[in-house]
């Protein structure tokens, strides 16, 4: 699918055609959408690095000043999947008069963009607008964090008293967006500091506080989700102990709930022998019986009670 945008007067609309300081949009493009990108003068790797979820960021420039930049962005996915928070690749193409971006899937922060619920977005410049949008996916990455920890917090109280596995597999795939989230972050501090050392934004001061502030809410973002992961990893090593202890607990009070009522059970089984027995001939021979096994059973509740067995 491909879109074309514009802006004017600080609003973007969306065209029918590629025009001047035209931002294209495109999502999962087939074979066809290819060959008409491809027709715009973008190479074919250009087009095809952002299709697979595999590719790191990285930054490369071409003849006829292309630049093509490629950044890891955070998708949630839904709490039903393994791994409910992700990242896929997103690439940024930028030509001294056009911007192209492109990606497998619709991307939230995009369609923000081309609603016109980001103010401030210009389309005419190009490198502007990439900080923009690159200071706006560190954003979000800062927002999915809060949100996975929220998660946490909410799994954290299910689970001291629980004694089944669906909360510890719960913080699992918490442990594995994470993890993600971790390696996509630092692959993107790595493009950053390239496009830094390359002073690809030296046009303009502004741009270069841009970016210096692009790199510092991405670092935020990387000592976050690190803080993160060893919480997380501490809570469940600790939380699968507390299952355990849970567990022993209920096996320890149902051990001695056995013990107490075998008690009764095993002085019957004595007066039920077929043999001579004391009191056998006696007219309250059962109650007497009853008294000494519940008796017993009493006892043994006390000692269990003062050895803190229930």
């Amino acid at each position: 699918m491909i879109n074309y945008y514009n802006s004017e007067n600080g609003v973007i609309r969306k065209v029918e055609s590629m025009e001047q300081g035209t931002w294209v949009d495109i999502v999962n493009p087939n074979s066809e959408e290819r060959l008409v990108i491809n027709s715009f003068g973008l190479p074919m790797d250009f087009i095809t690095y952002p299709l697979d979820l595999d590719e790191q960021a990285h930054f490369e420039r071409e003849e006829g000043d292309i630049t093509f930049i490629l950044v890891r962005i955070p998708i949630y996915q839904g709490k039903e999947v393994d791994i409910p928070y992700t990242t896929i690749p997103l690439s940024i193409i930028l030509t001294p008069e056009n911007i192209f971006t492109i990606c497998t899937k619709p991307y939230s922060l995009l369609q923000e963009i081309a609603n016109n619920k980001l103010k401030g977005i210009n389309t005419h410049k190009p490198k502007r607008f990439l900080l923009q949008l690159l200071i706006r996916i560190a954003s979000n990455y800062l927002y999915l964090l809060r949100e996975i920890n929220k998660t946490v917090d909410l799994v954290e109280d299910q689970l001291q008293e629980s004694m089944r596995n669906k909360e510890v597999l719960e913080l699992l795939k918490l442990q594995k967006s994470l993890v993600y989230f971790t390696t996509a972050l630092k692959s993107n501090e790595i493009l950053l500091e390239r496009l830094q050392r390359h002073q690809f934004f030296r046009q303009f001061p502004e741009d270069v506080d841009l970016l210096e502030d692009v790199i510092i809410e991405n670092q935020e973002a990387i000592q976050i989700s690190d803080i993160s992961t060893t919480i997380l990893s501490s809570m469940m090593d600790a939380f699968a102990s507390i299952i355990s202890n849970n567990l022993n607990s209920v096996m320890k009070f149902l051990a001695s709930i056995t013990i107490v009522l075998s008690i009764p059970t095993i002085v019957s089984s004595f007066f039920g022998m077929n043999v001579a027995l004391p009191m056998e001939t006696h007219n309250l021979a059962f109650w007497l019986i009853l008294g000494i096994a519940l008796l017993l059973s009493a006892i043994i509740v006390l000692v269990f009670l003062k050895k803190d067995w229930f």
